[in-house]
């Protein structure tokens, strides 16, 4: 059984403990200790030292007591901003908010607890398990920046499932995009913008043409893309010479991407050179996309834990990607898995006591189908 207290104790520790991407020693040093303490030692990466950050990615094996397909559970260690000096309120209602202009961290803190509580529930209970595998990366809110780094390699897991999606526990993602970013520069020609305007080629003026010709958001049921970020110019009286837009695209479809892709770079550029200027369009690849088909034994082991203890399953497709999307490309079958996190990635973030809990509960279930 969950011990309840012990989960939002632990939860709320961590979610107070600050993470944000590239600086999550202070969340490692935590778990390293929670698991020395149970007698486990945790392996680290070097993924902190090739990204810059302070920490790497952190392995932990634990040897099965039966026979049985190693399975490994993976959560990120890192949070987005604002998420320092996190404050976490449980309320009246069991629901976990955080007290203030921050995030809570549920994203993906409450994976990590949940997985804390759910080996402590094997070890109390006696119980016999196949060997298990916890990865917990950093730098997942970069880009997967971390997962990417790691060293697949280690790994003996024939079956895994990142704990990292929104939805109730018993949400399985089944489908997840593609993605590339996408930078796009146009160069004009600075001049005065008070005594020689006419002698200048306004880039900002021009990107913002080009935007309005291409698209942007959902392009069919399958495709998106977006501008993220804009910025150029030097001075508000020179006209500016450059201007720098971030976006990206997505799609469930490898091909459809990169059409989508090689549309908006086409239109881009034949857009500012429309204008006058000169565009340049870099396109980078991030991530593959993920298709796991519901009769997989990584879907059949999910949704049979979760109906026998009473959760309704849901196989999902979903428009973000996550670290899910990297375990699947070097070939080990893995589900992205609802653990109730909402409002993630705002001020207004929460989750349920009870999720918390059902998230434990679920991975102890899976643990013991593949027991059988």
């Amino acid at each position: 059984m969950v011990n309840k207290k012990r989960l939002i104790d632990s939860f709320m520790r961590m979610v107070e403990t600050d993470s944000v991407s590239g600086q999550e020693s202070r969340m490692r040093d935590l778990l390293k200790e929670e698991f020395s303490k149970r007698g486990l030692e945790m392996e680290e990466d070097n993924a902190g030292e090739v990204l810059g950050g302070d920490s790497g990615n952190l392995l932990l094996r634990i040897p099965g007591t039966v026979e049985g397909p190693t399975l490994l559970f993976a959560a990120h260690m890192d949070t987005v901003e604002p998420g320092r000096g996190i404050r976490a309120v449980l309320g009246d209602d069991d629901i976990i908010r955080s007290e203030g202009n921050t995030i809570l961290g549920s994203d993906d803190k409450a994976a990590i607890a949940s997985m804390l509580e759910a080996y402590d529930m094997l070890k109390e209970n006696s119980e016999q398990h196949p060997p298990l595998e916890f990865l917990f990366s950093v730098g997942e809110e970069q880009g997967l920046q971390g997962i990417k780094l790691f060293d697949f390699g280690k790994l003996k897991a024939e079956y895994a499932y990142v704990m990292d999606a929104g939805g109730a526990p018993g949400t399985i993602v089944v489908q997840s995009p593609c993605q590339n970013e996408i930078e796009y520069t146009v160069y004009g020609r600075a001049a005065h913008s008070g005594i020689n305007p006419e002698e200048g080629l306004n880039a900002i003026q021009i990107a913002a043409r080009a935007l309005a010709a291409i698209p942007c958001g959902r392009i069919d049921a399958e495709t998106t893309c977006n501008f993220g970020i804009i910025e150029g110019g030097i001075a508000r009286n020179i006209v500016a010479d450059y201007c720098r837009i971030k976006g990206e695209s997505r799609s469930l479809s490898r091909t459809r991407l990169e059409d989508i892709s090689n549309q908006l770079e086409s239109l881009f550029r034949n857009e500012v050179k429309k204008e006058g200027g000169r565009a340049e369009v870099e396109i980078n690849f991030l991530y593959p996309e993920v298709s796991l088909n519901s009769e997989e034994k990584v879907v059949r082991l999910a949704v049979k834990a979760a109906e026998k203890i009473g959760l309704r399953s849901e196989l999902i497709r979903t428009g973000g990607g996550s670290d899910a999307s990297i375990i699947n490309a070097h070939g080990l079958p893995c589900a992205n898995m609802g653990v109730g996190m909402q409002a993630v990635h705002t001020s207004a973030e929460h989750i349920s006591v009870q999720d918390l809990v059902n998230n434990a509960r679920l991975i102890l279930q899976i643990i013991r189908e593949a027991s059988r």
